[in-house]
């Protein structure tokens, strides 16, 4: 798909126009630094903010082509916040910048529908080439990452019934707790607040017939989440 991508009020952007870009960063120094590499090379930012729920309200209303999103904040995550835009305006590419390198991240961004995960480290060229890449509709990701992530999403009608109507979020809670994380544990793992993750062990709890998360880690223990061959 190119550049001249549909939106979702269903008019396609001009290919000569600049790409619309939205900065979230806790950071006032970063998103400055962002703002004037973005405006030196053309692109146009329609806003900025420190916070991750006033980002995801902001993003909506504004609909930029790509929103480049911190993975960690005071408030919550960049995941999150490209999780709850892209449920409700799916054109809106989102890039995940942040200085944390690992699996758990990269398969939280992928399953949030991000476009990309990129380190802060990245030199500015390849950064430009990544954002006009995402407003263009491009995957970012290594085909074989992406493809193990989804992978590694076992189909739940293979598993045991109890967790068959778990979402794949309350899924993974429930394999982390099988570990032994705690709340605050799993919210880093999964780059969730702690009380988004309360509120899946809850969901999850109430589904499975279960009142405690003990018995959830005991279910994972004797191997009650493993898929059925």
């Amino acid at each position: 798909m190119d550049e001249a991508s549909t939106s979702l009020s269903g008019e396609a952007r001009n290919p000569g126009s600049p790409i619309r870009v939205f900065i979230l960063d806790d950071h006032e120094l970063v998103r400055r630094g962002l703002r004037e590499l973005l405006a030196e090379e053309g692109f146009e930012v329609v806003g900025d903010t420190g916070s991750a729920q006033e980002a995801t309200e902001r993003i909506l209303v504004l609909r930029p082509d790509v929103a480049i999103l911190d993975g960690r904040l005071p408030d919550g995550t960049g995941v999150e916040v490209c999780r709850n835009v892209r449920s409700s305006a799916s054109a809106v590419q989102c890039l995940i910048l942040t200085s944390y390198d690992d699996d758990q991240a990269r398969s939280g961004a992928v399953l949030a529908g991000a476009a990309g995960y990129v380190l802060k480290e990245i030199h500015s060229a390849d950064l430009l080439d990544k954002i006009r890449r995402a407003a263009a509709h491009e995957t970012l990701f290594d085909p074989e990452v992406r493809a193990r992530i989804i992978e590694n999403l076992a189909d739940p009608n293979l598993r045991d019934p109890r967790s068959a109507p778990l979402t794949d979020q309350e899924r993974r809670v429930l394999s982390l707790i099988g570990e032994g994380l705690t709340n605050r544990e799993i919210s880093n793992a999964m780059f969730l607040t702690e009380k988004t993750v309360k509120n899946y062990v809850s969901s999850m709890l109430a589904k499975m017939g279960f009142h405690r998360r003990t018995q959830a880690a005991v279910f994972v223990a004797s191997g009650g989440d493993k898929p059925r061959r």
